[in-house]
């Protein structure tokens, strides 16, 4: 019986310190990924406009991250583990409305999530992509829903 108390006891204070951190969140994490600009280059089509990452981004890459935003939603192409969010309503967004590419994020998720029109809260890896120009620049993968976001934004 003593034994099991002191694993017991050594299990809840092991386990928060072997839980990953999330490195940024929020509001400051969509901040911090329009620190961007862009190279132009020349592929077989033309104009190719190339991400360039500044520091504070290469800071958060390959770190857990928690992101919110909205749901964009592709008519036909929604799928309930692979979507993209935007910081911005879906009247401002890159697709619809004045946001620039850095106002959205491709997202793979772990599990399936339920479209909302509501801000939601994502976590997962971030992933910078500045080599194929058919995906966005700001990926995140193994995402998981942590919930629905603060309004008071």
């Amino acid at each position: 019986m003593k034994r099991i108390l002191i694993v017991l006891i050594i299990s809840i204070f092991a386990l928060p310190s072997m839980a990953q951190d999330v490195k940024m969140k929020g509001a400051k994490l969509w901040k911090t990924l329009a620190d961007v600009s862009y190279d132009i280059k020349k592929d077989e089509y033309g104009d190719v406009f190339v991400p360039v990452f500044g520091e504070s981004i290469k800071g958060v890459a390959d770190q857990l991250v928690e992101i919110d935003g909205f749901i964009i939603p592709f008519d036909g192409m929604f799928k309930p583990t692979e979507l993209i969010l935007s910081s911005l309503p879906i009247s401002e967004c890159f697709f619809c409305g004045s946001g620039g590419p850095e106002t959205v994020m491709e997202i793979s998720m772990k599990e399936k999530i339920k479209y909302t029109t509501k801000r939601v809260k994502i976590r997962g890896k971030l992933k910078l992509n500045s080599d194929n120009p058919d995906k966005l620049m700001y990926q995140l993968v193994e995402g998981v829903f942590v919930g629905l976001a603060d309004t008071s934004y």
